[in-house]
């Protein structure tokens, strides 16, 4: 198996440094994270630096393992074997880097998939990598870990937005109570749609496009309006002391399309900020250019194309409800977060096993009484 969070590869037993690297580190310097998502298979693989880490080897591929399952509740035959093929892309250089440490995830689509269990048995058994199935609430707080640097602290709340392939989820997070170190949690929701679900919800009327668009915004709008626990911030969004993060591959895209890239540029892309109004206006260029225009944009694809409009709609909707000035694009997330938590992990020292005392016996029971047991 290749082990998670503590463990490290299977394989030979570790090379001296000079054979496994030209580079100077040790590949046992690196940390991997793996995300398997409703839509996408990510891998990051990193090495710590004092401010952060550097990236030694990424990886993506849609792979669409959440196509069809709002319909029959199940992982489909296809799209599993998409899926494991990825993956085994993923082992591979996995077993090659040997991290120091590594933890794999997946979400929504193995969360409520009836076959979930056995898929993630069957991807143990045929690429050796055991997927953890994380909770929303997890899910949220390693995004919003993995985006923390792009929050602009002198604010008092932002709201990060996490768009999946099957699930959103929502954090507003306190900055009044964080003006260094981790952010704190003020509120979290974890909606069931993303943009998979939501494209197969609403297929494209392309008669009428615009109200098609505007059929998803409302109907994320309401199931964002219904909760209530973060009411504690509207204050601040109304008094404009709050921002937007929003973190997808569907978001990046908009940010992409707003900037004219002839080809995707993370550079650019990553901490760009947005207001409403370039929001609104790369949405509007999405529905003007139909599926196949959108298909021959650079920063979309083919493989966005039919999903990159039910991304702009959630965003629209959390713009609608929680109206702010600024949306700041974020082109990292979860597997950042998993990361950054594997690299604290790393950088602990390591916990003193205490041993217990014998307690001195008393001149009358040291004979009667047995020595405690170890």
């Amino acid at each position: 198996m290749i082990e998670g969070a503590s463990g490290r590869g299977p394989g030979k037993p570790a090379e001296a440094p000079s054979e496994r690297s030209g580079r100077g580190a040790p590949d046992s310097a690196c940390y991997a994270a793996l995300d398997l998502g409703t839509n996408n298979c990510r891998l990051l693989i990193a090495a710590p630096t004092r401010d952060g880490f550097r990236v030694v080897e990424a990886f993506s591929r849609i792979v669409r393992l959440g196509d069809g399952l709002s319909r029959t509740g199940r992982l489909d035959a296809a799209a599993m074997d998409r899926a494991v093929a990825a993956l085994a892309v993923c082992a591979e250089k996995i077993r090659r880097r040997r991290p120091l440490r590594f933890r794999a995830v997946a979400t929504q689509a193995c969360r409520v998939a009836d076959n979930g269990p056995a898929f993630v048995a069957r991807v143990a058994e045929e690429t050796g990598i055991r997927l953890s199935v994380i909770s929303p609430r997890e899910e949220a707080q390693l995004s919003v870990a993995g985006c923390a640097n792009l929050i602009d602290r002198s604010l008092d709340a932002a709201l990060v937005i996490d768009v999946g392939g099957g699930s959103t989820e929502l954090s507003w997070v306190d900055l009044k109570a964080s003006r260094i170190g981790p952010v704190a949690f003020g509120a979290w929701l974890s909606i069931p749609v993303g943009v998979v679900t939501l494209a197969e919800r609403f297929p494209e009327d392309l008669t009428s496009s615009a109200a098609w668009y505007a059929e998803m915004v409302a109907h994320i709008r309401e199931q964002i309006a219904a909760f209530r626990n973060a009411e504690q911030f509207r204050p601040v969004f109304e008094a404009g002391r709050a921002h937007l993060i929003g973190t997808s591959g569907a978001i990046t895209s908009l940010a992409g399309l707003h900037l004219g890239l002839p080809r995707y540029d993370r550079s650019r892309v990553d901490g760009l900020w947005l207001t409403d109004a370039d929001c609104d206006a790369a949405a509007d260029r999405l529905i003007r250019l139909g599926p196949a225009g959108r298909a021959a944009e650079p920063c979309i694809g083919p493989d966005r194309a039919d999903l990159v409009l039910a991304g702009a709609a959630i965003l629209r909707a959390v713009q609608d409800t929680w109206p702010c000035t600024r949306v700041r694009v974020a082109d990292r997330g979860l597997r950042e977060g998993i990361l950054l938590s594997l690299m604290a992990e790393g950088a602990a020292p390591p916990r003193r096993r205490r041993r217990r005392r014998k307690p001195k016996p008393s001149s009358q029971s040291a004979a009667a009484s047995p020595p405690p047991a170890e």
